[in-house]
């Protein structure tokens, strides 16, 4: 990350968070500053460094190491959880529509796809219920990405025995949708109006009407075209998936903590940082010009409604509603065929 970005983090923490404090010991002394507190965690992030390995560059013990890496990640989540985690705004939402539309594909909003980070101490007790395939036991994340790798919904903890579909039961990623306070999104396809936004997925996901997959053997011109479009936008996933484990080397390499819950904290707050990087850089690597969107031209078919109101009584009748709308088979076929006549 640029060193703006890092000192900012750093003032953040030495002004909100206990741990990172300047503070003196018994002898009047100054304690660690905030500055190599942070330095020690963000070393051990991005290179995956055991514990003691940074002891002749920082002067830190072993024990120090772990309580700055424990108390940053914990300070991260604490203080940017709630904007570098958030649901997509209105605002987020026609950005990402007005893209997805660019590219091929009105009412896109991200891909969604599972990546599996092998914990190399888990207890013995627990490795047939995380090991699968390879034998080593893994820790699943489930990530919604969009066109510039910003991660928009993570879900991390179910164990590796688990396959997508399995891991989808288990995750929030429709909760909104399903509770009514999803933002109302409208868009056209082949001259047909739909009022769902989908996400791109492989082929392991179900046929409901938020998914749309490729074709995977695809008869006939429209077909093969529309599965190259579709793998290679679907591919902003992975790309966020290898970005991710680039930058943060210790989510990369096997897990060394005991703790489940202490490695769900890192996993989060690597994500955090991510998006944090991501919004810093943005501008110089995306390859879009969204000025257009932002000056407010309305000259595509993909629109959120603003005056859509979320104050839907929360009941079993409704909630039931909304997810057989998501699990509409009929309305994933159809959609898709617009699709494929659309490409």
């Amino acid at each position: 990350m640029n060193k703006p970005l890092f000192m900012h983090i750093v003032d953040r923490l030495s002004n909100e968070v206990q741990y990172f404090r300047d503070k003196k010991d018994g002898l009047g002394r100054n304690s660690l500053s905030p500055l190599k507190k942070c330095t020690v965690a963000i070393r051990v992030l991005a290179y995956g460094y055991a514990a003691d390995a940074v002891e002749e560059y920082l002067r830190l013990g072993e024990t120090t190491t772990r309580l700055c890496v424990e108390n940053f990640v914990e300070g991260i989540i604490y203080l940017f959880a709630d904007e570098y985690l958030r649901r997509p705004t209105p605002v987020d939402l026609q950005r990402l529509l007005h893209i997805g539309e660019y590219r091929g594909f009105p009412g896109m909003i991200g891909s969604i796809d599972c990546m599996h980070w092998e914990w190399k101490n888990c207890p013995t007790a627990w490795k047939g219920q995380y090991s699968r395939g390879s034998g080593k036991p893994t820790i699943v994340l489930e990530a919604v990405a969009s066109y510039d790798l910003w991660i928009w919904h993570a879900f991390f903890g179910p164990p590796g025995t688990l396959n997508d579909i399995n891991v989808l039961d288990r995750s929030l990623v429709f909760h909104d949708i399903i509770k009514g306070q999803a933002p109302q999104v409208t868009f056209s396809v082949n001259g047909r109006e739909y009022r769902m936004a989908y996400y791109l997925t492989d082929g392991i996901y179900p046929k409901w009407a938020n998914f749309i997959q490729s074709i995977p053997i695809p008869l006939g011109p429209k077909a093969v075209l529309f599965a190259q479009h579709q793998e290679a936008v679907r591919k902003d996933v992975e790309r966020a998936f290898r970005v991710l484990q680039a930058r943060f080397a210790i989510v990369k390499n096997p897990a060394l903590f005991w703790d489940k819950v202490k490695i769900g904290k890192i996993m989060r707050a690597c994500v955090i940082l991510h998006n944090m990087i991501v919004e810093d850089e943005r501008d110089g690597y995306t390859q879009f010009d969204i000025s257009e969107f932002q000056q407010g031209e309305d000259t595509r078919t993909s629109h959120v409604d603003l005056t859509y109101s979320t104050d839907i009584p929360t009941n079993i009748v409704n909630m039931m509603g909304a997810r057989t709308r998501i699990c509409d088979r009929q309305m994933h076929q159809q959609l898709k065929d617009d699709l494929v006549e659309h490409i």
